[in-house]
């Protein structure tokens, strides 16, 4: 609808027709995935490294920061048989391992929606003296274990039926108890689940003033502060702002096709749009977000514009007047 209302412009910009969205779903049901995998896996490699030395909020480390999650898109499963899901529902998840450094993807893998989250550690290769934030959903012991020896350190919860012991506790710093730090122990599993993790685990507890509770981090790493434990955790939410910027702004729950080959290849667009957007940004270093980049260049899509002076213009140019009285319909005038 939006582009047939621009009809003049878009017979400029060598457009005879509009697309309609099922043109879209035969072409997502034909054409082979793997083209837009292999694109979108390119990027990455092309990408990621233009936002390797980004620094990080309250982060003095240089390792390479990962966080671990996956985002569930519901579908009919009428429509889409192979995307099973719970309770007999059509779902497919998207797992992703995101580069917290400039928020970029470095690994995408798309499953129907009963694949277990904590199956994603068995297929990931460990990267030594990488930081892996990861929910407590994703945590295996045996898998922990393997990126432990392997040289890589990870970050997460503990689950509710986790049973250890208190081998010790470290003495706080003043910047860890100004930062909330209750308390920094060393751990080991018991029952069953030592076989899995044999080594010391460390725990960290935490107040969190919002929510009036104290919240425990469990992790392999020994050598940093407590508190950076703690921010490196809270840097995984990061990921939830990819997630909802993919979901918002490339339409995805309005699938083009619903057959594997069209879900996989509408959800790889998607990654692709993304890291182009990130591409942009880092050539002509935007002073704006990612998001912020996507917004402009949407908004002003159908117009003469220089993409340069549009995401480079300085922000207090673009802003907003937030002095000005709005008008109510009871004022008078």
């Amino acid at each position: 609808m939006c582009l047939e209302t621009h009809k003049p412009i878009l017979y400029h910009l060598g457009f005879r027709n509009t697309v309609n969205q099922s043109s879209l779903s035969r072409a997502n049901e034909k054409r082979d995935y793997r083209i837009y995998e292999e694109l979108g896996t390119y990027l990455i490699s092309v990408v990621r490294p233009l936002y390797a030395k980004t620094s990080i909020s309250e982060i003095t480390i240089d390792n390479v920061l990962y966080a671990l999650d996956s985002t569930t898109i519901s579908t009919s499963i009428k429509l889409a048989t192979w995307a099973l899901g719970k309770y007999s529902r059509g779902a497919v998840k998207m797992h992703t391992l995101l580069d917290l450094r400039g928020s970029i993807p470095a690994n995408i893998h798309i499953t129907n929606g009963r694949w277990h989250d904590s199956n994603e550690l068995d297929v990931l290769e460990p990267e030594p003296l990488a930081f892996y934030m990861i929910d407590k959903a994703y945590v295996d012991f045996d898998a922990l274990f393997r990126f432990h020896l392997a040289g890589a350190y990870w970050v997460s919860r503990p689950k509710e039926n986790m049973k250890y012991e208190v081998l010790g506790h470290r003495k706080l710093s003043a910047s860890d108890v100004g930062g909330g730090i209750r308390g920094d122990f060393t751990i080991r599993l018991t029952t069953k689940t030592v076989a899995l993790y044999p080594e010391p685990i460390r725990a960290v507890c935490i107040y969190d003033e919002e929510a009036k509770e104290e919240i425990v981090f469990i992790a392999n790493n020994f050598e940093i502060s407590a508190l950076e434990v703690a921010c490196l955790y809270r840097h995984r939410w990061d990921i939830e702002v990819f997630f909802k910027w993919v979901k918002q702004n490339i339409v995805v729950k309005t699938l083009w096709g619903y057959s594997e080959n069209a879900v996989r290849t509408h959800l790889w667009i998607a990654v692709i749009a993304y890291l182009i957007i990130a591409r942009i940004k880092a050539d002509y270093k935007s002073p704006y977000s990612i998001t912020e980049v996507a917004t402009l260049i949407r908004i002003s899509a159908l117009e003469k514009t220089s993409l340069r002076e549009l995401i480079t213009k300085p922000r207090e140019s673009v802003s907003l007047n937030q002095s000005v009285k709005e008008l109510t319909l009871f004022d008078n005038v």
